[in-house]
């Protein structure tokens, strides 16, 4: 149940954190390993892997991860190294930085974006604003 520390490396393709449905936390959570949200969080989540947002996930903070899924709720800012995608059931309200974003049709995006490689912009700047629905 519970992991010591040996000093490796977390692997950040393996999921270490679910937040399941019917859970609400409220806290700041950061992780080496990817997070799978399919409950309730109020606070900024910063992971070395991945974050996965389920259809019945519902987030309130700043994300920070090398990619992003998103089928439920994010209200806040995403900054992401690699990947965003939004799916038909998801909906993003804040702003993004990210190399690459995917919506898919139905999914929904309010706020500016920045893409590329190398940004160096806070999720608070304005870029191009991007919007997607059915």
């Amino acid at each position: 149940m519970f992991k010591s520390k040996s000093g490796g490396k977390i692997n950040p393709d393996s999921t270490d954190t679910l937040i399941g449905e019917g859970t609400i936390f409220e806290g700041n959570i950061k992780s080496e390993a990817s997070i799978r949200i399919e409950g309730t969080i109020i606070g900024d989540i910063i992971s070395d892997g991945d974050i996965i947002i389920g259809e019945n996930g519902s987030v309130t903070s700043n994300v920070s991860s090398r990619d992003l899924v998103l089928a439920g709720k994010l209200n806040g800012h995403a900054e992401v190294k690699g990947k965003l995608t939004i799916c038909s059931t998801g909906t993003l309200n804040g702003n993004i930085i990210a190399q690459s974003l995917i919506i898919e049709s139905g999914g929904i995006f309010n706020g500016s974006s920045k893409m590329g490689t190398n940004n160096t912009v806070t999720p608070t700047q304005t870029g191009k604003e991007v919007k997607a629905s059915s």
